[in-house]
This record gives structure tokens, C-alpha cells and sequence, in this order.
């Protein structure tokens, strides 16, 4: 089952976990400036999050390619020579 998605990033990884990764690196603020929807906005939660992007294939599609962007700069920042050489000074 695994090989039919070998190269999918997105591919065993819940919702709910792209939820909570991308709360905890942009915060509920940013988030909902990056992905404009209400439950980003108005008392935002996961629990509510995860319902409405689970009836709603478009605003689900912008936070998967939003999680995949960070994923991105993710890589882009540890693999930098300055983040590799605040790392040899630690």
C-alpha cells in the first residue's frame, strides 16, 4: 500500500497533523492571513478547522499546499550555511 504513493509528501500524514503543525509555526493569526477561511480567524480550533476542511475540498487543497510550503522553508532554513553555522557554535 505504501508504494502506491511513494513519492506523495502529504501521503500517511492526518489532517489534524497538518492542522496542529501549521498552528504551531505560523500561529492561528498568520495562518488565517495565509489561508483566509473563518475558522482560521473566529475562535479558531483545531476541532472546528478540521470539520469545515473536511466538507470543503478547496479550502482543504490551500492548506495542504500551505503545509507543503512550510515544509519548504523548513528545509530551506536548516540547510542555509548560516543555520549550519549557528549550529557549530552551540
Amino acid at each position: 500500500m505504501s508504494d502506491e504513493q511513494p513519492k506523495n509528501p502529504l501521503h500517511g500524514i492526518t489532517l489534524e497533523a497538518i492542522v496542529t503543525d501549521l498552528v504551531q509555526y505560523y500561529g492561528w493569526g498568520e495562518l488565517g492571513i495565509h489561508v483566509k477561511i473563518r475558522c482560521f480567524n473566529a475562535n479558531p480550533s483545531i476541532k472546528s478547522s478540521l470539520q469545515f476542511l473536511r466538507r470543503t475540498p478547496w479550502a482543504r487543497s490551500k492548506v495542504e499546499s500551505l503545509y507543503l510550503e512550510m515544509l519548504d522553508e523548513k528545509e530551506r532554513k536548516n540547510s542555509s550555511p548560516w543555520s549550519r553555522m549557528k549550529g557549530a557554535s552551540d
